[in-house]
């Protein structure tokens, strides 16, 4: 394992510049199910226990992973920026829905501040990999600063900075002192993938692809002022139509967006028009909707997209026979894997026949009555554990990873506290001048998926 793990797994870049399924739920018929919300809250207490046994108190560090084996746990006592914010996120929803107290949450968050501040870093911006006992760099793991990693840090730090203000002065200076300009290409309009501090280079990909997890590090660098709004028109929709390696060749057309010509373009799967991601996977799609007001402000375009993206993964699946959906990047048995509903990516990702928890809560706001019934049958193959559910299946072997990951426990958490409590955590990101400030990005988008 290295420092191309999980979001840095999942190469979100170009190289160059079943009869349990009911009918699809419509964008208009996202009611709430009756009875679901003790279930969650279930769900979302057991998935802080992780939260709470695998965090150093000392530091406020959350492990990686940790596996349940026949002989005990193995705890991977190493995290990420990413790890940290969907730590800090949990704890802020964990407060909201009743799990922790105020003054307990604002402790713990106090604590993992306190070892930020100490910790090293590069232009402001943090290493991929940190041991948890200490907040020092992991340099067997490479010495990598990651656009993507360092995005979900700052996210995790504004939405705490807004939950609660006695931690606002700590965060925002963290925040303003994460430069994104480092790792920006001016010249191509993208972000690099990070910076190799040992080689003293930035890679020489781009984060290309505009409808995959990088783009909450785009919102924000734009948010603070770091890079130009421009930089939001420059990421390719589809690839250009003269790209032939893509999955598909796309349709659409040109708009001018801020003086900059956008190929609105398109895929198209069981009938339906969509914008790929890279890999074609749940988190790549909606995880930035943990944060940014997608299906609120986005309704032409990213928010339409994601509904489309949970609508197409259900059917993918049911194409496929698979008795459960939901289809990201996971644990597996041994290690760590990408899956995807392979035809909504750029460059698919196969499926494995392995289906991840996280997929489902994630798809949370836009199918409730198809999470809440996909849920149940992942309890009924066995997937719940002491810490919620475990982080995958494979539904042909029906093999089990026990194992849970703070990316994927915190993307649960984050999802239910969103669903419960009205948009809490993306309310308390847009609350902050750089989650209010690109706002007209996403309203004024019109992708050609209608």
């Amino acid at each position: 394992m290295n420092i191309v793990k999980r979001l840095g797994l999942v190469l979100t870049f170009c190289l160059f510049a079943s009869t349990a399924f009911t009918p699809v739920l419509s964008a208009h018929d996202s009611g709430k199910p009756q009875g679901f919300k003790p279930e969650l809250k279930a769900v979302a207490e057991k998935t802080y226990k992780y939260f709470n046994d695998f965090t150093d108190p000392k530091t406020g560090l959350t492990y990686d992973e940790v596996r349940m084996k026949e002989k005990g746990i193995e705890e991977a006592k190493r995290t990420s920026p990413t790890n940290i914010a969907m730590y800090m996120m949990s704890t802020v929803s964990a407060e909201q829905m009743g799990i922790l107290s105020k003054k307990e949450a604002v402790s713990r968050l106090k604590t993992t501040l306190n070892t930020l501040e100490k910790m090293d870093k590069w232009n402001g911006l943090f290493y991929n990999w940190y041991n948890t006992d200490d907040g020092s760099v992991k340099k067997d793991w490479g010495q990598f600063i990651s656009q993507v990693d360092n995005g979900w840090l700052s996210a995790g730090l504004i939405v705490v900075g807004q939950a609660y203000k006695e931690l606002n002065t700590q965060t925002s200076t963290l925040v303003k002192q994460m430069n994104y300009t480092t790792l920006y290409d001016p010249e191509v309009g993208q972000f690099r993938g990070g910076y190799d501090v040992a080689k003293g280079a930035l890679t020489e990909h781009h984060y290309g692809s505009f409808y995959t997890e990088p783009r909450v590090g785009s919102y924000i660098a734009i948010g603070k002022g770091d890079v130009p709004k421009e930089h939001w028109w420059k990421m390719y929709r589809t690839m250009p139509l003269e790209w032939d390696w893509q999955s598909q060749i796309p349709q659409g057309h040109t708009v001018n967006y801020d003086g900059v010509d956008v190929f609105e373009g398109s895929y198209e799967y069981k009938g339906k028009k969509f914008v790929p991601s890279w890999g074609g996977s749940m988190f790549e799609g909606l995880m930035p909707g943990l944060v940014i007001k997608e299906k609120d402000l986005g309704t032409q375009a990213l928010g339409l997209n994601n509904q489309r993206h949970v609508e197409l993964q259900i059917e993918y699946a049911k194409e496929k026979g698979y008795v459960a959906w939901g289809f990201s990047p996971s644990a597996t048995p041994t290690g760590y894997s990408e899956f995807a509903a392979t035809p909504l990516g750029i460059s698919g990702y196969k499926d494995g026949a392995t289906v991840t928890a996280h997929a489902t809560f994630l798809a949370l706001d836009y199918a409730p009555k198809e999470a809440q019934k996909n849920i149940k049958t992942l309890k009924k193959l066995n997937m719940m554990g002491k810490y919620g559910l475990y982080d995958s299946i494979n539904l042909d072997t029906k093999e089990i990873a026990k194992a849970y990951l703070a990316l994927d426990q915190g993307m649960i958490m984050v999802s239910i506290a969103n669903y419960l409590e009205d948009g809490v955590i993306r309310e308390y990101f847009h609350s902050d001048p750089i989650g209010k400030k690109p706002e007209a990005l996403l309203k004024k988008e019109v992708f050609s998926i209608k």
